[in-house]
């Protein structure tokens, strides 16, 4: 049975490592981790969600406030 979430933020970073079988030279075993299945498709995905829990820990980030992104472009703040 597929494992079951109780939101979409408890997926980011949960990506699986996947084998790769015709890429590496004979006796190598190379495995990629696919962090295009992040709920928006990128490792960027691992950074917004560490900043924005950091932010809430040291009190910074409250319930009601709004965050705007400056920029998607290599996650500039």
């Amino acid at each position: 049975m597929a494992r079951r979430y109780g939101s979409i933020l408890e997926t980011i970073g949960h990506t699986p490592v996947v084998r790769i079988n015709k890429l590496g030279p004979e006796g190598v075993h190379l495995y990629v981790k696919l962090e295009s299945f992040n709920p928006m498709g990128s490792v960027k995905d691992r950074l917004a969600l560490g900043v924005i829990e950091d932010a809430e820990r040291r009190g910074e980030l409250k319930p009601g406030q709004t965050i705007v992104e400056a920029t998607s472009g290599n996650t500039g703040i």
